[in-house]
């Protein structure tokens, strides 16, 4: 399928797709057109992205982890060092949410003075 389809089936913009293609996370064939070509598994794959990126992961750990995800959901298929990712980014995302916590509170504070 061209880019405007898949487009159109996953609801992400043909530039967005070019993007997760730079980043290694989509393959594309190209026509002798020119032209992308999708395979029907691309469809899963980019449903897969938007769910990884929606908890938190970037890109650059999202390429890491992709061939160990399952279905649309996403299911994971426990490959060798995913776990240890997966540890690692909530870790991440946790010390960042304590930053944020302080900076909070700490703004907060600004306010509650007169």
């Amino acid at each position: 399928m061209l880019i405007g389809e898949l487009s159109r089936r996953t609801g992400v913009s043909a530039r967005l797709l070019r993007y997760y293609e730079a980043q290694g996370l989509l393959d594309a064939r190209r026509d002798p057109n020119g032209y992308r070509s999708y395979d029907e598994d691309s469809v899963v794959t980019v449903r897969q992205i938007r769910a990884l990126l929606g908890a938190g992961l970037s890109t650059e750990v999202i390429r890491e982890v992709l061939p160990c995800v399952r279905g649309e959901r996403p299911e994971f298929e426990w490959c060798a060092e995913l776990w240890d990712i997966l540890n690692g980014e909530l870790a991440a995302m946790d010390a960042r949410i304590d930053d944020l916590q302080r900076s909070r509170g700490a703004l907060a504070g600004f306010l509650s003075r007169p």
